[in-house]
């Protein structure tokens, strides 16, 4: 009897003014992400639960809709979406400004976008900590909150427990942080690609998903670029690879290394640690058994190897993202 998936709930705040396509866009790009997460077919990723929390008069929050059934769990994270106009102090009342603390110190990951970074500081709880928020209002959130360690620059600021992004569209990079955390980086990077959406992967902490340039308009590169996704790029050749593209092995390095920017050596290395990092995040497989896999002979040479791409040893990634770690990593 299969186990039951563990369930994680994400709180979206609904207050006076707040962007309602980003409560909604935040609620479809979860629903996404748990049906790339489900095709994994892997028991330890959790289930997201999307809950819209609408603030009453009084100012205390009501849940007021849940993607999905089931007993209440203690909420994973809470994300202020962005408000279109200018903010007002009637959009913080104290009662929803210490919910959002005491959600805090329970144990909730908070996430402002734009206002609700304005929100978040308004709470006390960046005090000391960094932050950014839009341009726009940069100026006189420096001014306000001098005890925030503005980084207006960034797009987004994920200090683990307290997440801001900038822009009023940055939810989606706010919602993929948080995909990435609880379901991991191939799952955010996939569920990217589905939305065709940016994602400023926190991959780039370690090495980011490979993302092969396949609009360079050459056709026999591009074919044998197929045919090593293929393969997975496992036990292939130059002059095997210079065959598929039909060219001379000298004109195929020329070209493939204007075509894609990397030598074939290097592209070959990129989709086998992409394909190892999709199993160390969803298989428990040894990491011998995985640099086998991919078409590492010498295991030792596998986890140099990786570790140069990914920035992590192979144990560690799978420590940081790996499904049997799911959870809200920080």
């Amino acid at each position: 009897m299969a186990a039951e998936r563990a369930v994680v709930e994400l709180g979206v705040l609904i207050y006076s003014g707040a962007q309602m396509a980003a409560v909604h866009g935040l609620t479809d790009l979860f629903g996404v992400a748990n049906r790339i997460g489900a095709e994994y077919q892997v028991e330890q990723l959790p289930l997201l639960r999307v809950s819209h929390w609408q603030v009453e008069a009084g100012g205390l929050p009501q849940r007021v809709f849940a993607s999905h059934p089931g007993a209440d769990v203690p909420l994973t994270a809470i994300l202020v979406p962005p408000a279109i106009g200018e903010f007002s102090e009637q959009q913080a009342p104290p009662a929803l400004l210490q919910w959002l603390r005491e959600q805090h110190a329970g144990g909730a990951v908070l996430g402002g976008v734009c206002i609700g970074s304005i929100m978040l500081a308004r709470s006390g709880l960046l005090d000391g900590r960094c932050a950014t928020t839009h341009w726009a209002s940069a100026e006189s959130f420096a001014v306000r909150f001098p005890a925030v360690r503005l980084e207006a620059d960034k797009p987004i600021v994920d200090d683990g427990d307290l997440i801001t992004t900038a822009g009023l569209m940055a939810w989606s990079e706010l919602g993929l942080r948080l995909v990435e955390r609880l379901l991991g980086p191939s799952i955010a990077a996939s569920t990217a690609r589905f939305l065709v959406i940016e994602h400023r992967d926190s991959a780039s902490q370690c090495g980011s998903n490979f993302a092969p340039i396949l609009n360079h308009g050459d056709g026999a590169i591009l074919r044998v670029q197929h045919w090593l996704q293929g393969s997975g790029a496992v036990d292939v050749s130059v002059p095997e690879m210079a065959r598929q593209a039909g060219l001379e092995e000298r004109t195929f390095l020329r070209r493939f290394r204007c075509a894609t920017g990397l030598k074939p050596t290097e592209y070959c290395q990129h989709l086998r640690v992409g394909k190892a990092r999709q199993m160390l995040e969803f298989t428990n497989s040894t990491i011998d058994h995985i640099a086998w896999t991919v078409g590492y002979q010498d295991p030792s040479a596998f986890r140099a190897l990786f570790k140069k791409v990914a920035g992590f040893t192979p144990s560690d990634y799978r420590h940081r993202f790996g499904a049997n770690s799911a959870g809200i990593r920080n």
